[in-house]
């Protein structure tokens, strides 16, 4: 399936978060892999869209109290049994990278895609996502002139680690690793 001209995958699901905001006129060829998961090391809370909506329940868990006020999205998550859900439309720049430069050329999300894999750190993640990620990956480079694929902690060394030592880039072929 092509993206509609909103920038939004037919056929997946919808989490609509209101982080996000116009992008400025470049070229958007970066696609940026992360790991979440709400509370930190569990799955399928369903926590990770009240974050990226401005919706969490910050008495749900201690660890809420520290992300309270926090303001992120990313374009799509890819939950552990695949599913994957749109949140920004690929068109607009979501809140997913912060702080971060990728071959010299700051602020990253004003010109790539953020994509959460459900997962952490000290995980491995799940078939299911893999190849949710590069059939994602595949209609991304369709629709974008998407040349490159870094990790979170590729364009944040030193502040981010996602999506971690546990995710296995030879499984993503669609878009090359260029860090």
């Amino acid at each position: 399936m092509a993206f509609d001209r909103a920038g939004w995958l037919p056929g997946v699901r919808r989490e609509p978060s209101p982080n996000c905001d116009a992008r400025p006129p470049l070229a958007v060829d970066l696609l940026v892999i992360h790991n979440i998961s709400l509370p930190p090391g569990e799955f399928g809370s369903g926590d990770v869209f009240a974050l990226f909506s401005n919706r969490l329940d910050t008495t749900r868990h201690p660890f809420y109290r520290e992300i309270e006020g926090l303001r992120v999205s990313a374009h799509f998550v890819i939950e552990r049994d695949g599913r994957v859900t749109q949140c920004v439309s690929i068109f607009e720049r979501a809140w997913h990278a912060g702080v971060s430069s990728w071959r010299g050329r700051a602020r990253c999300n004003d010109f790539s895609v953020g994509v959460e894999l459900e997962g952490s750190d000290d995980q491995a993640f799940t078939d299911d996502q893999y190849a949710a990620l590069e059939r994602l990956a595949a209609q991304l480079v369709a629709a974008l002139p998407l040349r490159a694929a870094a990790g979170h902690s590729d364009i944040a060394p030193g502040r981010k680690t996602d999506p971690g030592p546990h995710f296995d880039w030879g499984r993503l072929t669609a878009v090359e690793r260029r860090v």
